[in-house]
């Protein structure tokens, strides 16, 4: 199997959620995949949040415009840059974001699997279906299984190139806006570095910015 690019879905709101899909990453990018992990590769909210509290804005004026930029960097990611997507189902109940996440990737077709090895459970012992429908009720259970699970996934999945001109309005705008925001911090080298993310977030998504993204249909 050729490597490609795999968008890695999961909770990241303690150490050890975030070491577990470091190593969720780690064991990919081992076999020569990419990897967009949210967190790391894009950008974290309470650090860019401080910044622009700093900066003098509001809280909760810099928290919705980026949280609009968060939604369509890691949109824009999914759809286009990514090719396939691992989704870490581990927790009390599935994150939030990686459901809506899981949920994007299986309508565009593209290969997805799921990951779990924790027992807790709502319905009588099982996931819900209308979660692990979308892996046609297979997980894998140990990390180091990912990479091979995946492979069968693509070899299984044909690829579908994802036409921005043929998705839904919303869901165009997003990527459109995120593929402005991955350009600019692109520019700015912006990688971890949380002033400079901030810079490209404020010039793009503040209320204020003359700005906004504007990508040019195809």
């Amino acid at each position: 199997m050729e490597s490609c690019c795999v968008y890695c879905a999961g909770p990241l709101f303690n150490q050890s959620e975030r070491t577990e899909m470091t190593a969720i990453a780690d064991v990919l990018m081992e076999q020569g995949h990419t990897v967009y992990l949210p967190h790391r590769d894009g950008m974290e909210f309470r650090l860019v949040h401080e910044v622009l509290i700093d900066r003098g804005w509001k809280p909760e004026v810099a928290g919705h415009f980026l949280h609009e930029a968060i939604f369509a960097l890691d949109v824009y990611q999914l759809v286009i840059a990514c090719d396939a997507m691992v989704w870490n189902l581990n927790g009390r109940v599935p994150d939030e974001g990686a459901v809506s996440e899981a949920a994007m990737a299986w309508t565009l077709g593209k290969p997805l699997i799921a990951y779990q090895d924790d027992v807790r459970s709502k319905i009588a012992g099982r996931m819900n279906p209308l979660l692990v429908g979308m892996v046609d009720f297979t997980t894998v259970h140990r990390i180091e299984d990912i990479p091979a699970a995946l492979v069968v996934e693509c070899h299984r999945t044909p690829k579908r190139p994802v036409e921005i001109d043929r998705l839904p309005g919303k869901l165009a705008k997003a990527v459109e806006r995120g593929a402005e925001l991955t350009k600019a911090l692109a520019s700015e080298r912006a990688y971890c570095e949380n002033n400079l993310i901030a810079d490209c977030v404020t010039t793009l998504f503040a209320p204020s910015s003359p700005h906004k993204p504007q990508l040019a249909r195809s």
